[in-house]
Order: structure tokens, then C-alpha cells, then sequence
């Protein structure tokens, strides 16, 4: 007997957002015109869910190209982007490649080569050993980009040359702790080079806004996501900070934790970017199956954002 009414506000914009959507796409695309198997280097966005679907369609994850036995066969880097070198390894060993890298993730990189060009020492925000920060970083001459993950670096940073400054951030970061992080650099810094459009990217900003809007109002708030996914991570982080002080992380190990829900009226969900809708809807019927749920879905934005795969896939 269901008798526990419990109230549902679905955030929205949730999930997938056009980057990963892109190299979902491209994979897909990569088995249907070389057949399988293909390669992919590094999970090609950061959930089981759709590693596991890749898999099973003909794709081979690893983590460097020696792994690859039969370099006959193409090989995709992920949507986080890799280092300078890994193209250039990949040509040396007569690879055929298809860069999956998100195109908001690539601009970072541009962004980051033409300021050392120019002159510019860099900072990079972001998160040390996530595979978009190593990409980043592997842009550009050792020695010329700088990590800061938090205020507390931020505040003990001293530049170790006399060279202009300037700073690019990781894509998926928080919102708010990247304005801290920037203001500290800005009254160390007065001439810091801003980028000319904010690197955090749409999606990670609309989701944290969504999540933000409805936290206030939840008992308990739900985040679908892997633990290495960064902009999961953080959006279990934003809707703490927002009011719903009983936030977690919904990863492919979990365990509902009935026993808090039976406890809640109102329960907030979100998904992160690279977190298939079925993932919501699966834990939504388990609640279905336990508890008389309505459903509310707050959309603070709609996103109509697509990026086209690589011509040579059409």
C-alpha cells in the first residue's frame, strides 16, 4: 500500500548537454563507417551507463594509445579534450583519429595558445588530474600554465616571472566558487587578461542555476551522475550551498536511501551533463514503486545548443 504522498520538482535544464551529445554521436557514427572495433581513449564522457551502451555497440575504451593492439584501427579522443601531443602521437603511429573534444572545451584550448603567443603567463581554474585540465594544460610549453583549484592557492599564488597574466577556467566548474577564486586573482592581479567570453560553459551554468532555484524549497535533493563526473560533483555542491543542506550524489553503486525519503515531502532531482535521461527516469519509477509521487519540472531556461559532428562521419 502506497500511502506516503512525496512531491517530485524536476530540475530543468538536466542531463545531456550538445557536447556530449556530439561525442556520444561520433562514436556511434565511427562504428557504423570503419565497423567495429573502434577505439576510444579515455571514457568518452564520464558515465557508466553510456560506456557500457558504447561497449556493447563495438567500442574499446583505454587509457593510452600503446594500449591499442591493432593500430589499424581509428582511435577517439573524448569529449574532455587531450593534450597537444596525443594527436601528434597518433599521427607518428599512422592512426586514423576523430577528436570528440567538446567545441566549448577546444575554444579554451585556442584561447590558451594564442595568450601564450601574446605574451601571457596563464592560470588555469580548475580541478588537478581531471582529463580536461591535463588537456588544457598539455596545450602549451611546460612551464608557461599554472593550476589554482581554490581560494586558499589562489590567495598564496605568486607569479614566478615578470610576464602579463591572464587565466582560462576548467568548463564545468561551480559558478560561484570560480567568481571567489577570480576576485582573489583580480586584487593580486589588477592587470589580469580576462577571457573575452566565460569559460565555464552553458550548460554546467544553466544546470546550477536550475538546481539553484529549486533547492530552497526540497527536504532532499538528488543528483544522477558518475563520482568522476565533475559537473555532477558540483551540482551536489550548488544545491548545499542553496539551501538543501541533505544533497547526494545518485552514481551507478548507489543505494536509495528510502529510509531519508520516507523522512522528506519534497524531493529535488537534477541529472549532470553527461547523464542519460533513463537514469532519471529509472530512479523516478523506484520512488513510483514505493511512494504516491507528483511530479513538478522547473524549466529556468531551454537550451537548443547543437554541435555538428566532424564532416569526415557524415
Amino acid at each position: 500500500m502506497k500511502s506516503k504522498k512525496l512531491k517530485i520538482l524536476l530540475s530543468a535544464p538536466r542531463g545531456f548537454c550538445a557536447g556530449v551529445e556530439r561525442a556520444i554521436e561520433i562514436v556511434e557514427k565511427s562504428i557504423q563507417k570503419y565497423g567495429a572495433p573502434v577505439y576510444v581513449r579515455h571514457e568518452i564522457v564520464h558515465n557508466k551507463y553510456v560506456v557500457d551502451d558504447l561497449k556493447n555497440k563495438g567500442a574499446i575504451f583505454v587509457e593510452e594509445l600503446e594500449e591499442i593492439e591493432d593500430k589499424t584501427r581509428p582511435v577517439i579522443f573524448s569529449a574532455h579534450g587531450v593534450p597537444k601531443e596525443i594527436p601528434e602521437n597518433a599521427k607518428n603511429l599512422n592512426m586514423t583519429y576523430v577528436d570528440a573534444t567538446c567545441p566549448l572545451v577546444s575554444k579554451v584550448h585556442r584561447e590558451a595558445e594564442n595568450l601564450n603567443k601574446a605574451g601571457y603567463h596563464l592560470i588555469l581554474i580548475g580541478h588537478q588530474n581531471h582529463p580536461e585540465v591535463i588537456g588544457t594544460m598539455g596545450q602549451l610549453p611546460k612551464g608557461s600554465i599554472d593550476l589554482i583549484q581554490n581560494e586558499n592557492e589562489a590567495k598564496k599564488y605568486q607569479l614566478k616571472n615578470d610576464k602579463k597574466i591572464s587565466y582560462v577556467t576548467q568548463t564545468t566548474l561551480s559558478v560561484d566558487d570560480t567568481k571567489d577564486i577570480i576576485g582573489i586573482l583580480k586584487d593580486k592581479f589588477p592587470e589580469i587578461k580576462e577571457p573575452a567570453k566565460e569559460d565555464i560553459c552553458y550548460a554546467t551554468t544553466n544546470r546550477q542555476m536550475a538546481v539553484k532555484n529549486i533547492a530552497k524549497k526540497c527536504d532532499l535533493f538528488f543528483i544522477i551522475g558518475s563520482r568522476n563526473s565533475s559537473n555532477s560533483v558540483r551540482l551536489v555542491e550548488v544545491a548545499k550551498k542553496s539551501g538543501c543542506s541533505n544533497s547526494q550524489l545518485i552514481h551507478s553503486e548507489s543505494k536509495i536511501p528510502f529510509d531519508l525519503i520516507e523522512k522528506s515531502y519534497t524531493v529535488g532531482i537534477s541529472s549532470g551533463a553527461s547523464a542519460p535521461e533513463i537514469l532519471v527516469d529509472n530512479f523516478i519509477n523506484e520512488l513510483k514503486n514505493r511512494f504516491t509521487v507528483s511530479i513538478d519540472e522547473v524549466e529556468i531556461i531551454k537550451e537548443n545548443v547543437v554541435f555538428k559532428v566532424p564532416k569526415k562521419l557524415n
